[in-house]
C-alpha cells in the first residue's frame, strides 16, 4: 500500500471525545498527525460528516472533517 497522507501519523492511545450539537461521546484516537486522525469508538454510532473533536489532557477543540468510515472507527481531517 502507498502512503498517501501528507503528514506522517504517531501511534497513540488517548481519550478524546466527540462534541456535536452540544452532544458529546466518547473515543480514543488510535494515530494522529498534524493533519488528521484515527478514531475509534465504543459503539455504533451516527458519526456526522463534521463535528468538534476534544483533547481534555491536551485542552483542544479541533473542528475535523470525516474522511473515511469503518464501523467503529472513522479517519478525520482537521479544518
Amino acid at each position: 500500500m502507498v502512503e498517501t497522507r501528507v503528514a506522517p501519523r504517531v501511534k497513540i492511545m488517548k481519550a478524546a471525545k466527540m462534541d456535536y450539537g452540544g452532544d458529546k461521546y466518547p473515543c480514543v484516537i488510535r494515530d494522529i498527525s498534524s493533519t488528521g486522525a484515527a478514531l475509534e469508538f465504543s459503539d455504533f454510532l451516527r458519526i456526522p460528516d463534521e463535528f468538534t473533536l476534544i483533547i481534555p489532557d491536551d485542552r483542544l477543540r479541533l473542528p475535523c472533517r470525516v474522511v473515511w468510515r469503518r464501523e467503529y472507527r472513522v479517519g478525520v481531517q482537521f479544518s
